[in-house]
């Protein structure tokens, strides 16, 4: 898995273990070539994101289209789940500590290989070990061998994390857009080609291996010198007391987001959770394209403006709206247009998805929202009230979830997802960002416009369904219409977007200020 995180500075030390950087390390936060670092590494990894999901998106049609169908989806989501859960903690976290960490990163890299490389192959000897037991517990016993060859990744991923997290360090996002297309290639060809030949989900697993593979040696190849193995048991400490509490926060947040695959799973079967797991991938579209872009360069960021708490807040505040503005458009029209978006993309085999689509659809605006919080929180230091905001999400989850899909089936569970993330969790989210110097003003006036736009959009695609109808360009007309209508309402908040207001601000308080006694005309 692959998060940004921020770059160093580097002091020439090279005997003691590293430390959390200081103050003073930190690039001033408007520091023009660190602007100009973020914006370059901002625009290459949308681009590389865009590409990367867009060629997901075709090929997930071919294979739901013509090879796979809901049984074979629903194994698929078993072991993407389990692997996704997996890798957030795989490398125990202290990969983290190569971008963040200040000073010549390469004097404690073999360390951070030898411990990442060390815990994945543990975790992958015991998953091999229980893969029948857990597939069994989450409803899904043939998913058994997939799981062992698709978690072969947890072990690929945490050899590749020091080349990889040099590449984030530097922002060289454009050498790795290189690297995740070689990545779909392969990784798409490999599981088209055993899809056809019935090969099953089973094609997915080796699809996801092959890719893997190539991303570890085009990260060895693009940062030479990253893969020696080496120990340090000052290091390790350090190292160690740095990550876990980072890779703990980070299983708890994959595992808020992966918990309703393994309710669904265990409750309704497998066809069930191939239609759930659809709308799922669906709904994660935005979140994917947008967040994922945003999420490379956000901790850089916000780590590198820690220490101003004014400039992290209209950073935050920026960014979010952003994300937001470009995200809620893209999430009504799925959400109001899902029975014929899915049909006509899909097949009307497919038809059971869309009653979870629009729920899932808020789900997924929440958990941009609640990302970029994340990596916020994460730059500042506020791991305990991580700990506390995944805990919480995750223990009032389940129990909700399990009576939700029961009563409800996979619309329960979408309803019941929406109910505890925007009930419970954003408020809370809400308040560990006060305590960090975020306030909830800040974050309203970023997400003002773009909620009205939303609501226009909603209000547009409800009044034109039903007399326009679900044809192919009556579809183009409505979310033609329904776009216009929301770019008219966001058009008020582009000099914010921008940053113009923030930079006024900046002049205006550079000015000299004059004391009493100089003003004595």
């Amino acid at each position: 898995m692959d998060i940004a995180r921020a770059p160093a500075s580097e002091t020439g030390e090279t005997s003691e273990a590293p430390t959390p950087p200081a103050p003073s390390a930190l690039v001033p936060p408007a520091s023009p070539s660190l602007g100009r670092k973020v914006r370059s590494a901002a625009r290459w990894s949308l681009i590389n994101t865009v590409v990367m999901r867009l060629g997901n998106f075709a090929t997930g049609i071919v294979l739901a289209r013509f090879a796979l169908g809901p049984a074979e989806w629903g194994v698929y989501g078993i072991a993407q789940t389990v692997l996704l859960v997996l890798l957030s903690a795989n490398e125990l976290g202290v990969g983290l500590a190569i971008v963040r960490w200040e000073g010549d990163a390469r004097r404690f890299a073999p360390t951070v290989l030898t411990l990442s490389t060390l815990s994945s192959g543990l975790l992958y000897v015991a998953l091999f070990a229980a893969a029948p037991t857990v597939a069994g517990l989450l409803g899904s016993p043939d998913a058994a061998g997939v799981l062992r060859v698709m978690c072969l990744c947890v072990v690929i991923d945490g050899v590749a994390q020091v080349p990889g997290g040099f590449l984030t360090r530097e922002f060289a996002q454009g050498k790795r857009m290189i690297i995740d297309g070689l990545n779909f290639v392969l990784s798409t060809a490999v599981t088209l080609l055993l899809a056809f030949e019935g090969w099953g989900a089973m094609s997915f697993a080796w699809g996801a291996v092959a890719g893997n593979v190539v991303t570890l040696i085009g990260c060895g190849l693009a940062a030479p010198g990253a893969l020696k193995f080496g120990w340090d048991p000052g290091q390790a400490r350090a190292l160690l007391r740095f990550g876990l509490p980072l890779a703990g926060a980070s299983m708890l947040a994959l595992a808020v987001v992966n918990v309703d695959t393994m309710v669904v799973g265990a409750t309704l079967g497998n066809v069930s959770l191939g239609f759930y797991v659809l709308a799922f991938n669906i709904s994660g579209w935005p979140v994917r394209i947008i967040s994922e872009a945003a999420r490379r360069v956000s901790f850089a960021g916000f780590s590198r403006l820690a220490d101003s708490p004014q400039a992290l807040a209209q950073g935050f505040s920026r960014a979010l709206g952003v994300l937001i503005t470009a995200t809620v458009p893209l999430c009504v029209l799925l959400a109001g247009l899902a029975g014929p978006a899915i049909q006509l993309i899909y097949g009307s085999h497919w038809g059971p998805a869309a009653a979870a689509l629009p729920w899932l659809m808020a789900l997924g605006l929440i958990r941009i929202g609640s990302e970029l919080a994340y990596d916020c929180l994460v730059a500042i230091g506020q791991r305990r009230s991580l700990f506390l905001v995944q805990g919480l999400w995750l223990a009032a989850l389940i129990p909700v979830l399990l009576v939700a899909a029961r009563l409800n089936g996979i619309v329960g569970v979408s309803q019941a997802h929406v109910l505890v993330a925007g009930g419970m969790v954003v408020p809370v989210f809400l308040f560990a960002l006060s305590r960090g110097g975020i306030g909830v003003g800040r974050i309203a006036r970023a997400c003002a416009w773009p909620f009205l736009g939303g609501a226009v959009m909603t209000a547009i695609i409800l009044g034109l369904e039903s007399p326009l109808g679900d044809g192919r360009l009556a579809l183009l007309a409505i979310a033609t219409i329904a776009l216009a209508g929301y770019a008219v309402c966001v058009l008020p908040s582009r000099d914010f977007l921008r940053g113009v207001e923030s930079h006024r601000g900046r002049h205006r308080s550079s000015a000299p200020v004059r004391s009493p006694q100089q003003d004595t005309r």
